[in-house]
């Protein structure tokens, strides 16, 4: 209980400017959760995807990965029978990879979706901090010049603690958000690759020309 009410005592003493700086926290403690099990979910489904197409993308076997995409909606999966699907129209490679590019771009937007918020949040909590204890100060030394000279020294060292304690709030806010923000990107960026590395093993394993129109067939 000594924690706790520590941190209650902390939040009573930090000013008004305290309430805005715990709202971004929690805001941005909802989008770190709801992005980490979001990407963790797709980084999963992916590489479950990928190791049941292994085979066939080594052998160019498209009937197959075909076969997995129409019982799997991994976005590996869709992103390859994009790909696919095109072959039936075109012959020249760079027309199956834009084929394949659109689909990774609209998966692209669902995955970097509120991620960027974090950055935003964890700079506008350490601004509040910042705002907080300017606004604190300003405050104190307006009442320490109204006070009794011999309680200015204790009313000023008060009331300057008080005006900390909203920096120190926006910090600890705005720390732990950046490097959740960090980690979300390296997520993000590990599903990004897990799509292209798949849409690049599948146009290496494709002889553009000949073997095109012998796939069609």
């Amino acid at each position: 209980m000594g924690v706790f009410d520590s941190i209650i005592n902390f939040l009573q003493t930090g000013g008004p400017f305290i309430y805005p700086i715990a709202l971004v926290l929690v805001l941005g403690l909802a989008i770190t959760i709801e992005r980490w099990l979001y990407l963790s979910a797709a980084l999963r489904t992916n590489r479950k995807a990928y190791a049941l197409i292994h085979g066939a993308l080594k052998k160019g076997d498209l009937a197959a990965i075909s076969q997995q995409a129409n019982n799997n909606s991994a976005p590996v999966l869709n992103v390859l029978q994009s790909g696919i699907s095109r072959l039936s129209s075109v012959k020249r490679r760079e027309d199956v990879e834009y084929a394949m590019e659109e689909t990774m771009m609209e998966y692209m937007l669902r995955i970097e979706k509120r991620t960027p918020f974090l950055a935003t949040l964890a700079n506008i909590a350490t601004l509040l901090g910042l705002l907080g204890t300017i606004m604190g100060l300003i405050a104190a030394f307006s009442a320490v010049a109204n006070a009794d000279p011999a309680e200015k020294a204790n009313l000023l060292s008060s009331s300057i603690s008080v005006a900390m304690n909203t920096t120190a709030f926006g910090l600890i806010t705005a720390i732990p958000l950046i490097l959740f923000h960090t980690s979300l990107m390296g997520k993000t960026a590990a599903v990004a690759d897990s799509l292209e590395m798949a849409a690049i093993k599948l146009l290496n394993s494709l002889s553009f020309g000949q073997s095109v129109d012998s796939n069609r067939g």
